[in-house]
């Protein structure tokens, strides 16, 4: 469903769906029940300004009865935020195509208190493109390769790379060596992961099936670090960081897996381990091969 409006200062509008029936006479009276915790007068206000639209783009006001419009759309208030002071690199760009290196603490899309410092945000602002879509995502901590569709016409064609399995990703990680470990690579590790709705951390079932496996390789290794080389098969949320965590090697600085710690401000001289190395794949569109590299490095990797 297309909103019906444009993408602003990098941002797309915010689709809400409003329930047909119900004890509010009006939409804005649901809404202000819904979001109880913003000041209803500010949020009538909005109706009033006319910033609240239909899917033919005309405006509500705060008299529309429900059950006049099943959906809604509206531009989010923008948070105060902190800035990210780090930049994005370009990778590759070409008329379908926009290959990144994301920096960590960067979120590949809008998400709560990060808007404007998210990587899709600063590139669609930095290319004038609004079509600019994220093909895959990185966690905010992760650092490396993040691939964007530039136009909606192809962006399919590159969404089933991923759909398939049909490009190889390759990260690496560095972890806290262990003073009592025995472990050897390679080794693959194989985990049933499940996420459940309002869990922060994944949740791992040894008794079902698993549907998550990573190849881990060993690259160098000193007196108090061990640094990988990470293949994963599957594609699951906070993989990587689940199957170190599993096998006694968790990764440098991860302050979820495998003890969720208390927030804490983001510490850039601490950023997670982890880092989005390599992608390869054949063009679906031109059918030649294609591989990206990282430029970058993980600080605590031992030299």
């Amino acid at each position: 469903m297309r909103s019906p409006l444009p993408v602003r200062d990098g941002v797309g509008a915010t689709r809400l769906h409003v329930p047909m029936s119900g004890p509010w006479p009006t939409v804005s009276a649901y809404m202000a029940e819904r979001f109880f915790h913003l000041d209803p007068e500010r949020l009538l206000s909005r109706f009033d300004h006319g910033e609240i639209v239909a899917y033919d783009g005309s405006a509500l006001t705060r008299d529309t009865p429900l059950g006049a419009e099943e959906f809604i759309w509206y531009y989010r208030e923008p948070p105060i935020e902190v800035e990210i002071p780090f930049d994005l690199e370009i990778v590759h760009h070409d008329d379908d195509l926009l290959v990144v290196d994301k920096p960590h603490f960067l979120p590949t899309t809008p998400a709560g208190k990060y808007v404007q410092n998210s990587a899709l945000v600063r590139l669609r602002r930095d290319f004038d493109n609004p079509d600019l879509t994220p093909i895959h995502r990185l966690d905010r901590a992760t650092a490396g390769l993040l691939m964007f569709s530039t136009r909606p016409q192809t962006r399919g064609a590159y969404q089933m790379l991923f759909q398939d399995r049909a490009i190889e990703k390759v990260y690496e990680a560095v972890s806290a060596r262990p003073a009592d470990w025995t472990g050897s690579f390679p080794q693959t590790v194989r985990l049933h992961i499940e996420k459940f709705r309002g869990q922060v951390c994944v949740v791992v079932d040894s008794e079902r099936e698993p549907n998550s496996e990573t190849l881990i390789e060993l690259i160098g290794q000193s007196d108090d670090v061990i640094h990988t080389l990470l293949r994963p098969h599957t594609g699951k949320m906070h993989q990587l960081r689940v199957h170190l965590a599993s096998i006694g090697i968790g990764i440098l600085h991860d302050n979820l897996y495998p003890v969720l710690t208390d927030e804490q401000p983001d510490d850039h001289d601490r950023p997670l381990q982890l880092l989005a190395r390599e992608l390869r794949f054949v063009d679906p569109l031109s059918g030649r091969p294609r591989e990206f590299v990282t430029r970058r490095t993980l600080q605590y990797a031992p030299r």
